[in-house]
């Protein structure tokens, strides 16, 4: 899970694996590795990752859908209240969808 989540990211990014293994400072077969889920990073890895790629652990993780949690919320404390109620009008349509 966390390797298709970083290819992901690095190819939304437009960077090739030795660009990442670069600011990782690791070898770009490593990535390759992490990429293909023959190796699972080790916890500084993910922290370097999150920190590159502007994500939360949760997500690069696989344990959330939200990129960015608390760019999230803080764009969502900009919102004037009737936008706030549009938006969860909105989500419980999309609740009553699925």
């Amino acid at each position: 899970m966390i390797g298709k989540i970083i290819r992901e990211l690095r190819i939304e990014k437009g960077i090739t694996q030795n660009e990442l293994s670069n600011y990782l400072g690791l070898t770009p077969k490593m990535v390759s590795f992490y990429e293909l889920g023959e190796r699972f990073p080790p916890y500084d890895i993910i922290n370097k990752l999150a920190d590159y790629f502007n994500i939360s652990t949760d997500y690069l993780l696989g344990r959330s859908n939200i990129k960015n949690p608390e760019k999230f919320i803080q764009d969502y404390r900009t919102l004037s209240k009737e936008s706030i109620k549009e938006i969860e009008k909105f989500i419980q349509q999309l609740k009553t969808r699925n």
